[in-house]
């Protein structure tokens, strides 16, 4: 995720006009951005996950947990990064995020009834 060098830590004010420009609604641009930040935050969580599997010892008990200094570098490395909804919002605004709209193929007219 380079886009990180560019995307804002701190939250800023955004014209709803702009963010709704690209889809024609607002609505739809915010599923949009929903499901964007919602597919980074697992994608982070499984990469964090996975880099701290590597410091888990199933024989510790309350009295033996130690503070590990690679863990938590590690840990605070996640804790600065931009938030995933920062991060999903950047993508849109530069035209970097990529979506479509699911078809019906066969439209239910709610006036016939089904």
């Amino acid at each position: 995720m380079d886009n990180k060098k560019k995307v804002p830590v701190n939250t800023i004010t955004r014209d709803i006009k702009n963010l709704a420009a690209p889809t024609g609604n607002i609505y739809e641009s915010v599923v949009i951005l929903y499901k964007r930040a919602n597919q980074i935050s697992m994608a982070e969580k499984k990469e964090l996950m996975r880099k701290l599997e590597e410091f888990r010892n199933d024989h510790d008990t309350m009295d033996e947990v130690f503070e590990n200094k690679e863990q938590i570098e590690i840990s605070q490395y996640y804790e600065r990064q931009p938030k995933p909804d920062l991060i999903a919002i950047a993508e849109f605004e530069n035209g970097d995020l990529f979506y479509r709209k699911a078809q019906s193929e066969n439209p239910i007219d709610i006036n016939k009834g089904e």
